[in-house]
């Protein structure tokens, strides 16, 4: 071997030793120890069949971890504790369900080669179990029927949980991030890189200092997965925004908050609030510093749909009145404007037609009134329409099936999925759902043209995918939601909850819903002189469109 070979060699044993012998800190072992920890649950064949008090398996292992000093130490530590799993047999089958076609934007156990952390020996005894891991019926998760979204089980819930028990903030971190790592189907959409993610929100869940902190920082750890689904309300988090309301609800345009109708009209009077009066200051900030202020806890896919969800941040407070600046007439003017709880409005939603006609023989449909078996009255009622505009600015209930067999001439593909894959945790199966309408002609064969905005959401979402399926069918309106699937539910310890979207839903073309919402063949907002005038601009859009013919 020559001098210079030599030296190359030398010098890179010399970095993997110093590298071995690096210290770590507890940030780093923490970050791995749930990487470590997340992965044991789902994969090795004895956890995962629900073996051991996994809980209790981290509240046993982190006094150990904590004490390793180098990247062999906490490894061994790794080693030894998954030898006490008990032996894992080879598992013929896992190697024939590796080599299938998956779904694999979410999938990264990279993560297990970090030459930091992860010494070979612990690198060996990971993979190891990755080819041999658990399949069948799994303790801690289940596919749910229907469609199949991923449902969390058997978790402790521990009532008597308190925020000052760092072992049970940590059980929390570690639980959701994990539950999001490896059945959250949209992990690969988020802003933020989901392990940067671990890493800041360890500081934060070792560092809070107050029950409202704790509940603050769940919050925004929430926030971060860009889902309209990933809500997270405690009375705490409410008494933190406030659970006193102005009398009034409102549209945020233009970074101000223009008012569309009141919770209750007496108290709408009592304190001089009219329609169409524009706020652009609450307690002498800007609406758009509200906003920024509480960006990191208004949960959204989208920023449409966040700034649906700040109905709740912009006025609410605990005191009874709270000081606003606004514009009435484009004269500026302030005053204050009092508070109360949302009971007290005893708001009941104002009952909206299912159906009707429009000037010019147009129909009009309100899906979120129209039942299932209103549909064949409705359809033979507007038959002789010139065209038919279904509003799913709304909930729609469950009539898209019946409505699209009169759209279409034939069967159309109109949603592909993709569904977790418990034998492979991280992977998903992406795969063609079905066709609506039938083989036998159009049923209505005039325009049909589908309203959508922000309150388009999930099963709305999918109506509307469906319905876009028809042979003359126009999009209008603005970005809708962006949480399409089923809901899965996930316990946190101290009786909390949050929800996620569970299964990935696409249009055939493999465009995503998710973050993105539904198509659009038109794009059209309210405006605020629109509100001051007392129009549905979008509904108004369609109709022109109509009338245009285009």
């Amino acid at each position: 071997m020559n001098l210079v070979k030599r030296f190359i060699l030398l010098f890179f044993c010399g970095t993997n030793f110093l590298l071995a012998q690096r210290s770590i800190s507890y940030n780093d072992k923490l970050f791995a120890t749930a990487k470590v920890w997340g992965f044991l649950k789902y994969y090795h064949p004895n956890v995962a069949k629900g073996k051991f008090d996994w809980d209790k398996q981290l509240f046993e292992i982190l006094p150990l971890i904590e004490k390793a000093n180098t990247k062999d130490e906490f490894s061994k530590i790794c080693i030894a504790w998954i030898e006490s799993l008990g032996k894992i047999n080879n598992c013929s089958k896992c190697l024939k369900l590796s080599k299938q076609d998956y779904f694999d934007k979410n999938f990264d156990l990279s993560w297990m080669q970090d030459g930091l952390l992860i010494s070979n020996e612990l690198h060996d005894k990971l993979k190891f179990i990755e080819h041999n891991r658990a399949l069948g019926k799994q303790y801690y998760a289940s596919i749910g029927e229907g469609a199949q979204n991923v449902n969390i089980e058997n978790e402790k819930v521990y009532e008597d949980f308190t925020w000052d028990n760092r072992n049970l903030r940590i059980l929390t971190l570690f639980r959701y991030w994990n539950n999001i790592e490896y059945f959250f189907p949209y992990k690969y959409q988020m802003d933020e890189d989901w392990d940067a993610v671990l890493k800041e929100m360890i500081l934060k869940f070792l560092n809070v200092n107050s029950e409202l902190d704790y509940h603050l920082s769940l919050l925004e750890l929430v926030v971060k997965i860009d889902d309209s689904h990933a809500g997270f309300f405690t009375e705490i988090t409410k008494e933190y925004f406030g659970k006193k309301y102005i009398a009034a609800y409102y549209k945020i345009i233009d970074d101000k908050a223009v008012v569309l109708g009141f919770y209750n009209d007496s108290l709408a009077l009592v304190n001089d609030i009219q329609i169409g009066d524009v706020f652009t200051k609450v307690n002498g900030e800007s609406i758009s510093q509200i906003i920024n202020g509480n960006d990191k806890y208004i949960h959204g896919s989208n920023q449409a749909t966040k700034l649906r969800n700040n109905n709740y941040s912009i006025f609410n407070g605990s005191t009874d009145s709270v000081e606003v600046e606004y514009l009435r007439n484009n004269i500026l003017q302030s005053k204050k404007v009092g508070r109360y709880f949302f009971e007290d409005f005893n708001y009941k939603r104002p009952v909206k037609d299912k159906w009707r006609i429009l000037e010019n023989n147009i129909g009009y449909v309100n899906l979120g009134s129209l039942e299932r078996d209103d549909v064949s009255g409705m359809m033979d009622l507007l038959k002789n329409t010139k065209a038919i505009i279904f509003d799913i600015r709304n909930y729609p209930k469950n009539t898209l099936y019946s409505i699209v067999s009169y759209l279409n001439s034939e069967p159309k593909e109109f949603v592909n999925f993709t569904r977790p894959v418990l034998n492979y945790p991280g992977r998903y199966t992406y795969e063609k759902y079905m066709k609506v309408g039938k083989a036998k002609g159009l049923k209505y064969a005039n325009r049909v043209v589908l309203l959508v905005n922000e309150f388009t959401q999930s099963f709305g979402e999918f109506t509307a995918m469906c319905l876009q399926t028809g042979d003359q069918v126009t999009t209008i309106g603005s970005q809708t939601a962006g949480a399409d699937g089923n809901v899965s539910k996930m316990e946190l310890p101290g009786g909390l909850s949050t929800w996620i979207s569970g299964i990935g839903v696409f249009y055939p073309d493999g465009t995503e819903t998710q973050r993105n919402g539904i198509k659009l063949n038109y794009e059209m907002k309210p405006s605020i002189s629109g509100i001051l005038e007392g129009r549905d601009e979008v509904l108004e859009m369609a109709i022109q469109h109509i009338e245009a013919g285009n």
